[in-house]
Protein backbone atom coordinates (compact mmCIF):
# COMPACT_ATOMS: atom_id res chain seq x y z
CA UNK A 1 0.00 0.00 0.00
CA UNK A 2 1.41 3.49 -0.94
CA UNK A 3 1.35 5.74 1.91
CA UNK A 4 3.59 9.09 1.77
CA UNK A 5 2.49 10.40 4.57
CA UNK A 6 4.65 11.11 8.00
CA UNK A 7 3.48 11.68 11.32
CA UNK A 8 5.33 15.04 12.21
CA UNK A 9 6.89 17.93 10.57
CA UNK A 10 10.53 16.55 11.96
CA UNK A 11 9.87 13.14 10.17
CA UNK A 12 9.57 14.89 6.91
CA UNK A 13 12.51 17.12 6.82
CA UNK A 14 14.50 13.94 8.34
CA UNK A 15 17.49 13.28 6.45
CA UNK A 16 18.29 16.51 4.86
CA UNK A 17 21.83 16.97 4.77
CA UNK A 18 24.84 19.84 5.46
CA UNK A 19 25.20 20.91 1.57
CA UNK A 20 21.89 20.75 0.40
CA UNK A 21 20.27 22.57 -1.83
CA UNK A 22 16.50 22.92 -0.86
CA UNK A 23 13.86 24.86 -2.57
CA UNK A 24 11.45 26.44 -0.64
CA UNK A 25 7.79 27.50 -1.83
CA UNK A 26 6.28 30.65 -1.65
CA UNK A 27 5.56 34.12 -3.24
CA UNK A 28 6.46 36.28 0.06
CA UNK A 29 4.63 34.34 2.67
CA UNK A 30 2.12 33.17 0.38
CA UNK A 31 2.45 29.19 0.09
CA UNK A 32 5.56 29.26 2.55
CA UNK A 33 5.55 26.06 3.94
CA UNK A 34 6.77 27.77 7.59
CA UNK A 35 6.06 24.26 9.89
CA UNK A 36 8.44 22.94 7.49
CA UNK A 37 10.88 25.86 7.29
CA UNK A 38 10.80 25.24 11.25
CA UNK A 39 11.35 21.97 11.28
CA UNK A 40 14.44 22.37 9.27
CA UNK A 41 15.66 24.37 11.99
CA UNK A 42 15.26 22.07 14.46
CA UNK A 43 16.55 19.60 12.15
CA UNK A 44 19.93 21.50 12.31
CA UNK A 45 20.99 20.65 8.58
CA UNK A 46 23.35 24.02 7.73
CA UNK A 47 25.64 24.93 4.84
CA UNK A 48 22.38 25.20 2.48
CA UNK A 49 21.63 26.60 -0.99
CA UNK A 50 18.23 28.12 -0.91
CA UNK A 51 15.94 28.36 -4.21
CA UNK A 52 13.01 30.66 -3.44
CA UNK A 53 11.48 33.47 -4.92
CA UNK A 54 11.90 35.81 -1.40
CA UNK A 55 15.08 35.92 0.70
CA UNK A 56 12.46 36.04 3.55
CA UNK A 57 10.12 38.10 5.27
CA UNK A 58 10.22 39.52 8.91
CA UNK A 59 12.46 37.13 11.60
CA UNK A 60 10.02 34.08 10.99
CA UNK A 61 9.84 31.30 8.01
CA UNK A 62 12.66 31.58 5.71
CA UNK A 63 14.15 34.62 7.04
CA UNK A 64 14.54 32.09 10.87
CA UNK A 65 15.88 30.31 8.50
CA UNK A 66 18.96 32.54 7.56
CA UNK A 67 18.93 34.04 11.00
CA UNK A 68 20.04 30.51 12.06
CA UNK A 69 23.18 31.07 10.27
CA UNK A 70 22.47 27.91 8.32
CA UNK A 71 22.20 29.15 4.73
CA UNK A 72 24.99 29.71 2.46
CA UNK A 73 24.12 30.48 -0.66
CA UNK A 74 20.80 32.16 -2.17
CA UNK A 75 18.93 31.71 -5.61
CA UNK A 76 16.27 34.09 -5.36
CA UNK A 77 14.23 37.04 -8.02
CA UNK A 78 13.33 39.51 -4.57
CA UNK A 79 16.16 39.40 -2.15
CA UNK A 80 14.56 43.08 -0.76
CA UNK A 81 11.73 44.26 0.10
CA UNK A 82 10.56 46.52 3.33
CA UNK A 83 10.56 43.54 5.82
CA UNK A 84 13.62 41.42 4.54
CA UNK A 85 16.46 42.85 7.48
CA UNK A 86 17.43 39.70 7.93
CA UNK A 87 19.20 38.73 4.55
CA UNK A 88 20.02 42.31 4.30
CA UNK A 89 22.05 42.82 7.26
CA UNK A 90 23.77 39.23 6.48
CA UNK A 91 24.55 40.64 2.27
CA UNK A 92 25.90 43.48 3.66
CA UNK A 93 28.18 41.74 6.42
CA UNK A 94 29.17 39.66 3.23
CA UNK A 95 27.97 36.31 5.51
CA UNK A 96 25.51 34.83 2.65
CA UNK A 97 25.89 34.46 -0.96
CA UNK A 98 23.48 35.91 -3.77
CA UNK A 99 22.28 34.61 -7.21
CA UNK A 100 19.85 37.06 -8.07
CA UNK A 101 17.34 35.43 -11.00
CA UNK A 102 14.73 36.76 -12.98
CA UNK A 103 11.28 35.79 -11.64
CA UNK A 104 10.21 34.19 -15.12
CA UNK A 105 13.62 32.76 -15.66
CA UNK A 106 14.01 31.49 -12.02
CA UNK A 107 10.37 29.59 -12.74
CA UNK A 108 11.28 28.34 -16.13
CA UNK A 109 15.01 26.69 -14.95
CA UNK A 110 12.79 25.23 -11.90
CA UNK A 111 10.24 24.25 -14.61
CA UNK A 112 13.03 22.96 -16.87
CA UNK A 113 14.86 20.59 -14.27
CA UNK A 114 11.58 18.90 -13.65
CA UNK A 115 11.30 18.67 -17.41
CA UNK A 116 14.52 17.44 -18.07
CA UNK A 117 15.15 19.75 -20.61
CA UNK A 118 18.96 20.51 -20.66
CA UNK A 119 19.18 24.40 -21.23
CA UNK A 120 17.12 27.19 -22.90
CA UNK A 121 17.84 30.82 -24.68
CA UNK A 122 15.59 33.29 -22.85
CA UNK A 123 15.79 36.77 -23.99
CA UNK A 124 15.41 38.38 -20.35
CA UNK A 125 18.49 40.08 -18.60
CA UNK A 126 20.29 40.51 -22.14
CA UNK A 127 22.80 43.33 -22.15
CA UNK A 128 22.80 43.51 -18.51
CA UNK A 129 25.39 42.54 -15.22
CA UNK A 130 22.64 39.34 -15.27
CA UNK A 131 24.30 37.87 -18.72
CA UNK A 132 27.69 38.37 -18.33
CA UNK A 133 29.81 35.02 -18.94
CA UNK A 134 26.58 33.23 -20.02
CA UNK A 135 26.45 32.23 -23.73
CA UNK A 136 24.90 34.47 -26.23
CA UNK A 137 22.59 33.80 -29.13
CA UNK A 138 20.89 35.90 -32.34
CA UNK A 139 17.39 34.37 -32.81
CA UNK A 140 15.01 36.02 -35.44
CA UNK A 141 16.87 38.96 -34.96
CA UNK A 142 16.64 38.84 -31.36
CA UNK A 143 19.11 38.39 -28.56
CA UNK A 144 19.19 35.39 -25.94
CA UNK A 145 21.03 34.06 -23.72
CA UNK A 146 21.24 30.66 -22.38
CA UNK A 147 20.10 29.75 -19.21
CA UNK A 148 20.59 26.07 -17.28
CA UNK A 149 17.98 23.87 -14.92
CA UNK A 150 17.89 24.45 -11.17
CA UNK A 151 17.28 21.22 -9.45
CA UNK A 152 17.43 20.66 -5.80
CA UNK A 153 17.80 17.82 -3.50
CA UNK A 154 14.63 18.68 -1.34
CA UNK A 155 11.99 20.72 -2.12
CA UNK A 156 9.97 21.86 0.81
CA UNK A 157 6.25 23.32 -0.36
CA UNK A 158 2.89 24.03 0.99
CA UNK A 159 -0.55 22.44 -0.60
CA UNK A 160 -4.06 22.66 0.56
CA UNK A 161 -5.35 19.44 0.58
CA UNK A 162 -3.30 16.11 -0.36
CA UNK A 163 -4.27 11.93 0.01
CA UNK A 164 -1.70 9.32 0.63
CA UNK A 165 -0.55 8.75 -2.51
CA UNK A 166 0.89 12.91 -2.58
CA UNK A 167 -1.63 14.29 -5.21
CA UNK A 168 -1.42 17.92 -4.21
CA UNK A 169 -4.90 20.78 -4.32
CA UNK A 170 -3.53 24.27 -3.40
CA UNK A 171 -5.46 27.12 -2.56
CA UNK A 172 -5.67 30.40 -4.77
CA UNK A 173 -1.77 31.95 -5.10
CA UNK A 174 -0.64 29.44 -2.43
CA UNK A 175 -0.05 27.53 -5.50
CA UNK A 176 3.06 29.79 -6.98
CA UNK A 177 6.17 27.85 -7.08
CA UNK A 178 5.01 24.96 -5.19
CA UNK A 179 4.68 22.08 -8.11
CA UNK A 180 7.17 23.08 -10.59
CA UNK A 181 9.73 22.64 -7.07
CA UNK A 182 7.93 19.44 -6.64
CA UNK A 183 9.00 18.37 -10.05
CA UNK A 184 12.64 19.36 -9.86
CA UNK A 185 13.34 17.97 -6.61
CA UNK A 186 14.90 14.40 -5.39
CA UNK A 187 12.81 14.20 -2.49
CA UNK A 188 9.51 16.82 -2.24
CA UNK A 189 7.88 16.80 1.12
CA UNK A 190 4.68 18.75 0.96
CA UNK A 191 3.01 20.19 4.11
CA UNK A 192 -1.00 20.45 3.89
CA UNK A 193 -3.92 21.14 5.82
CA UNK A 194 -5.32 18.29 5.46
CA UNK A 195 -4.66 15.00 4.25
CA UNK A 196 -8.08 13.77 2.71
CA UNK A 197 -8.67 9.60 1.63
CA UNK A 198 -8.04 8.05 -1.75
CA UNK A 199 -10.68 9.77 -4.18
CA UNK A 200 -12.02 12.56 -2.30
CA UNK A 201 -9.59 14.67 -4.24
CA UNK A 202 -11.57 15.07 -8.15
CA UNK A 203 -8.31 14.26 -10.49
CA UNK A 204 -9.38 16.99 -13.15
CA UNK A 205 -8.25 19.48 -9.48
CA UNK A 206 -4.98 17.71 -8.98
CA UNK A 207 -2.31 20.24 -9.56
CA UNK A 208 0.66 17.98 -8.73
CA UNK A 209 0.54 14.32 -9.02
CA UNK A 210 1.78 12.21 -6.40
CA UNK A 211 4.66 10.94 -8.70
CA UNK A 212 6.54 13.72 -7.87
CA UNK A 213 5.86 13.81 -3.80
CA UNK A 214 7.80 11.81 -1.64
CA UNK A 215 6.50 13.09 1.56
CA UNK A 216 3.03 14.58 3.22
CA UNK A 217 2.37 15.57 6.53
CA UNK A 218 -0.37 17.39 8.22
CA UNK A 219 -0.14 20.90 9.52
CA UNK A 220 -3.01 23.15 11.63
CA UNK A 221 -5.25 24.92 8.97
CA UNK A 222 -4.19 28.05 8.11
CA UNK A 223 -5.57 30.43 10.81
CA UNK A 224 -4.69 31.37 14.15
CA UNK A 225 -2.89 29.41 16.51
CA UNK A 226 -3.45 30.55 20.50
CA UNK A 227 -1.54 28.49 23.11
CA UNK A 228 -1.19 25.74 20.69
CA UNK A 229 -4.92 25.47 19.92
CA UNK A 230 -6.20 26.25 16.52
CA UNK A 231 -9.08 29.04 17.19
CA UNK A 232 -10.17 30.44 13.93
CA UNK A 233 -9.30 30.92 10.30
CA UNK A 234 -11.57 30.10 6.98
CA UNK A 235 -11.74 27.47 5.13
CA UNK A 236 -10.85 27.41 0.89
CA UNK A 237 -14.39 29.31 0.27
CA UNK A 238 -14.05 31.59 2.87
CA UNK A 239 -15.82 30.22 5.31
CA UNK A 240 -15.18 30.93 9.27
CA UNK A 241 -13.85 27.75 10.25
CA UNK A 242 -15.51 26.28 13.65
CA UNK A 243 -13.29 27.34 16.74
CA UNK A 244 -11.98 24.39 18.81
CA UNK A 245 -12.42 24.21 22.55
Amino acid sequence: MIDKTVPGTADAVAGVADGSTVMIGGFGRAGQPVELIDALIEQGAGDLTIVSNNAGNGDTGLAALLAKGRVRRMVCSFPRQHDSWVFDGLYRAGEIELEIVPQGNLAERIRAAGAGIGAFFSPTGVGTELAEGKEERTIDGRRYVLEYPIKADVALISAYRGDRWGNLIYRETARNFGPIMAAAATTTVAQVDEVVALGALDPEAVVTPGVFVNRVVAVAPRGWVQDGIFVGGVDIEGRPLEVLS
